[in-house]
């Protein structure tokens, strides 16, 4: 049975990829990760990922986890069979992120880990979704289950961030690049550029009525977009 890894991103865990850990978990071995365990850097989380897999696997990463995702790829290349990139992004910091970043990192410091979460979740949902109680509820849950370390030392890793333009270059297996229409966070114009960087033709997905968080928000097309990339030939 063929191993596949998904990459949980920023403030979150195995909820956000519940629903295509269980669709496909009866045809691959499914390994869902998430960053929780004090790694400050993306080269930490994606050595914890090499450590973990087989000599060759597929790999998924959404948000965060796409940036883990990259830096896998840039060492050890020959072992990923196939990658997936959701939601988002591959630039180096932007001028002025990091003190963005460090607001909300001192409030969750400061009021604990559960105050930010209408201020950082509800802007990752699209504006149709933030009125679903039970979407909304399992998106606070989450972060909620997080810590303000945790927080501290994924950001740390962020803001440290290299750039992946030339990870992007190099891709030579099939890969699926896909983002919510309504993502504000890493817009669907991010990933059209990181598409046209990729060799070959990578599968887009767009998906509609969806923001960030596009496993959780619209679960059947993203489960939909893996099985596709996973049947993708090599």
């Amino acid at each position: 049975m063929k191993t596949l890894y998904l990459l949980c991103g920023l403030l979150c865990d195995e909820r956000v990829w519940e629903a295509q850990a269980n669709a496909l978990r009866p045809e691959y071995h499914v390994r869902v990760i998430s960053f929780g365990n004090g790694e400050d850097t993306l080269a930490a989380m994606a050595e914890r990922v090499l450590a973990d897999a087989p000599a060759s696997f597929a790999l998924a990463g959404h948000s965060m986890g796409g940036r883990v995702a990259l830096e896998v790829c840039r060492r050890a290349p020959e072992r990923v069979e196939r990658l997936a990139l959701l939601d988002t992004g591959y630039e180096a910091v932007a001028p002025g992120e990091a003190d963005k970043r460090a607001v909300l990192v001192d409030q969750a410091r400061l009021e604990g880990i559960g105050s930010i979460a209408a201020a950082w979740g509800l802007p990752m949902l699209a504006p149709g979704h933030r009125d679903d109680p039970a979407l909304v509820q399992a998106v606070f849950d989450m972060v909620g289950r997080m810590s303000p370390a945790v927080y501290a030392a994924q950001t740390r890793a962020l803001l440290a961030r290299p750039d992946a333009t030339g990870v992007l270059r190099s891709l030579a297996c099939p890969t699926l690049v896909l983002c919510g229409m309504q993502d504000a966070w890493s817009p669907p114009e991010r990933h059209e550029r990181m598409a046209a960087l990729i060799p070959g033709r990578p599968q887009v997905r767009l998906v509609d009525d969806c923001g960030h968080m596009s496993p959780m928000e619209q679960p059947a097309a993203v489960t939909s977009a893996l099985r596709a990339w996973l049947g993708a030939s090599i």
